[in-house]
């Protein structure tokens, strides 16, 4: 019996469907690796700035007895081994010595010849003023001011300085307790040896270097995923005579918003960054420096917001999370989902009042693109409230300089979170032209 062959539209629409789902579907694969990347990426600098932060923090810096100590006694060390006195301060130490001198000379000769009333003190008298001449002592003054001065600038002196000042500083440490000492070492310990370096200029020139990679990266995967949409879109403008391939290619674009969504709410959405960037001053002629004291530092995504505020202990913020949570994620996800069934489903399914709701009617219920608008009001507030705070802490002087630095920014999630509502605003659009049932 002969087989009945298919018709040739039938064959083209096939093929037609086909070339369109494998080109979709390698440019989901597409979308998805760089959601996959921006994701791994945005956790990974999340996780290189608190390292940062800790390391750097105020707490360990500004407020740390021993960083004033280490830095004071340095400055001392240098300041007694590298002491040295200039031909107008000789001449002017000559001056006062000598007049030391002079008054310790008076002093003596003048206790010795007071009256005495014992015979010892008589004989004493008398025996001073035979042996001593006290005019030939006084001549003799200056040469002994010339000789204590060069014992000051001997560099066996200057060392005993050095070791006295420095034990004077032990002796203050051993009677000043610094509550992070402890913290601290452990601390940096961990830090050092996580990054492979042994010092602090190490580690931050490390973590700057894979940040500024690590962030450039992020957009060039944001604006990737966001290029993968304007391609969808354009296909849709393409095919939008093709009514046979709108169902396909609609399911497909629907996979598309899913992973728009996954990566905008788990992805770094906002970065609160407050650092003293410069803290300076002078000391002893040699300058004080503290450099890059955090202050503050979060960086959050949509989920983990929601969770901070789940975990919190007060009702309200426990309500405003389960909120978020349902107006912001979960009923953006059930559109979609009810999107899908509805135009794959049959009459009866696609009907159901809770897909009809969900596909076309919870758009005034889902706040997704509500919490675009609050997340970009909270950063403009928060980031105009950082940046005058810290403008009040900058001091420019001959005595003391502070620069602040407010790097507070909007992360790369924030952008896909953005493009995932103005994607499904698009899609919602398209459902009411292209579905075969009633939409009300």
């Amino acid at each position: 019996m002969a087989t009945k062959k298919q018709p040739a539209t039938v064959r083209s629409f096939g093929i037609s469907k086909l070339i369109l789902i494998l080109g979709l579907g390698v440019l989901l694969c597409g979308e998805a690796f760089f959601g996959y990347r921006l994701h791994t990426l945005s956790d990974q600098q999340e996780q290189f700035k608190k390292d940062y932060s800790t390391l750097n923090n105020i707490t360990f810096g500004v407020f740390s007895v021993d960083q004033w100590r280490d830095k004071i006694a340095a400055i001392i060390n240098r300041q007694v081994k590298n002491f040295t006195l200039t031909p107008k301060q000789q001449q002017d130490l000559q001056v006062e010595v000598e007049q030391i001198l002079h008054g310790l000379i008076n002093k003596a000769v003048h206790l010795i010849n007071k009256p005495q009333k014992s015979i010892g003190g008589k004989l004493k008298k008398a025996a001073f003023n035979a042996m001593v001449n006290t005019d030939k002592i006084q001549a003799q003054v200056p040469e002994f001011a010339r000789t204590i001065i060069a014992k000051v600038n001997n560099p066996d002196s200057k060392a005993r300085l050095s070791d006295l000042a420095t034990s004077k500083l032990n002796q203050l440490e051993h009677q000043t307790f610094d509550s992070t000492s402890n913290a601290n070492t452990q601390v940096t310990s961990h830090m050092y040896k996580k990054y492979h370096v042994s010092n602090s200029a190490e580690f931050n020139k490390k973590l700057n270097t894979s940040l500024a990679e690590i962030r450039t990266t992020t957009y060039y995967y944001c604006f990737a995923m966001l290029g993968c949409i304007i391609i969808v879109l354009g296909i849709w403008w393409l095919l939008r005579k093709n009514v046979e391939l709108h169902a396909t290619l609609f399911i497909l674009s629907l996979l598309f918003a899913f992973i728009l969504l996954l990566v905008g709410l788990t992805a770094s959405m906002i970065e609160v960054d407050a650092r003293i960037s410069t803290l300076n001053f002078t000391l002893l002629g040699e300058k004080v420096v503290f450099d890059n004291q955090v202050l503050f530092f979060q960086s959050k995504s949509i989920l983990d917001v929601v969770v901070v505020l789940v975990k919190q202990p007060k009702m309200d913020s426990i309500l405003v999370g389960i909120l978020i949570l349902v107006f912001s994620i979960l009923f953006p996800c059930m559109k979609l989902i009810c999107t899908g069934i509805h135009l794959l489903s049959k009459r009866k399914i696609a009907e159901n009042k809770v897909i009809i709701y969900f596909a076309f009617k919870s758009g005034k219920w889902s706040m997704a693109d509500v919490m675009v608008i609050a997340i970009l009001m909270t950063y403009i507030g928060l980031n105009g409230i950082l940046q005058s705070q810290l403008s009040n802490l900058n001091i420019h002087n001959n005595a003391l300089t502070v620069i602040t630095t407010n790097n507070t920014a909007l992360q790369p999630g924030y952008i896909i979170f953005v493009g995932f509502v103005l994607f499904g605003l698009l899609l919602s659009t398209i459902l009411k032209y292209i579905t075969p049932y009633d939409a009300t």
